[in-house]
């Protein structure tokens, strides 16, 4: 088992590290296809933003729904990666500067981007097949409020922008939330490693600060709602996908936060035994060669004496 000073990142009364760990671009340089996996992934969404989405069918009997006001988004586009992902970096940094665990900073940065690039295509894909018209449809179909329809099937004949009337018809699920989710979720998971809040110590407050970043994206997510971007299934839906993308990518690299040892990430325990393994391997050598040459000496005194 590790010691106490490598599990937790402690360091030498001399201030030197318990383990010399691999420096960040080394350990960047071993996930070196994680990476590029990672730019396929920004790839694959930047083209599912291009294509057209499917346009589902909209009559006039279905409008009473979709004539909410066509309103500014309470939480930008530009919002949602600083939320999401550049807070949480931030965080990941400060502990970084605490403990100097390289795996923890790299397994963290890496995680929360594959929790929310894998939530956007996921997210993307789906709000293109399925093509659900928001909310406030009417209005980006009919800017000026003249409704038009076919006088033979009363789906809508609409003569507003086309771009925005392609956004329209991405309605479910909600990309803000489920990005929210994705981020804010791996953070909560994260935290609570962190701040060991599963120790069966009963600290309310430890829960608290678990739970503090999936408020703030319940609160992205209500912002949907209240701006008539979507219907409040569009942001459940988008808060469990989320949710459950960031929590699976959090247990590829970090131990659950209730496990002893979910403190670090799998990495840092796996280069801790290797170097204990490394270690114990190089002893019996070291203690063989000497119990070797003491014995020749003593042999060699027993020469002399007989001589």
């Amino acid at each position: 088992m590790a010691s106490n000073e490598a599990m937790w990142g402690s360091t030498s009364s001399g201030g030197a590290p318990a383990c010399a760990f691999p420096t960040v671009p080394r350990v960047a340089r071993s996930h070196a296809w994680d990476w590029v996996a990672l730019l396929l992934l920004v790839a694959v969404d930047a083209l599912l933003n291009v294509v057209e989405p499917f346009h589902r069918f909209v009559g006039a009997g279905m409008m009473a729904d979709l004539r909410y006001p066509m309103k500014a988004n309470t939480v930008p586009v530009w919002a949602v990666p600083v939320i999401a992902v550049i807070a949480p970096v931030v965080i990941f940094i400060v502990i970084y500067i605490r403990r100097r665990n390289v795996y923890d900073l790299h397994h963290a940065i890496l995680g929360i981007l594959f929790a929310v690039l894998i939530t956007g295509v996921l997210t993307d894909a789906i709000k293109d097949a399925v093509g659900r018209p928001r909310p406030n449809f009417f209005w980006r179909c009919f800017p000026d409020g003249k409704a038009v329809y076919d006088s033979i099937t009363t789906g809508v004949i609409c003569h507003g922008d086309p771009k925005v009337i392609k956004e329209g018809h991405k309605s479910f699920p909600s990309g803000h939330t489920s990005w929210s989710f994705a981020g804010l979720g791996f953070l909560s998971w994260y935290l609570a490693g962190k701040i060991t809040v599963f120790d069966r110590r009963g600290h309310v407050a430890k829960l608290c600060v678990v739970l503090l970043p999936l408020l703030v994206a319940a609160m992205v997510a209500i912002s949907r709602v209240d701006d008539y971007w979507h219907h409040w299934q569009d942001v459940c839906t988008g808060g469990v996908l989320g949710l459950v993308v960031a929590s699976v990518c959090y247990l590829q690299f970090f131990p659950a936060p209730s496990d002893e040892k979910g403190f670090w990430p799998h990495a840092h325990f796996r280069f801790i035994t290797e170097q204990e393994e490394e270690s114990r391997g190089q002893r019996p050598a070291e203690a063989g060669g000497r119990t070797s040459h003491e014995l020749d000496a003593m042999e060699a005194g027993r020469r002399d004496q007989l001589l």
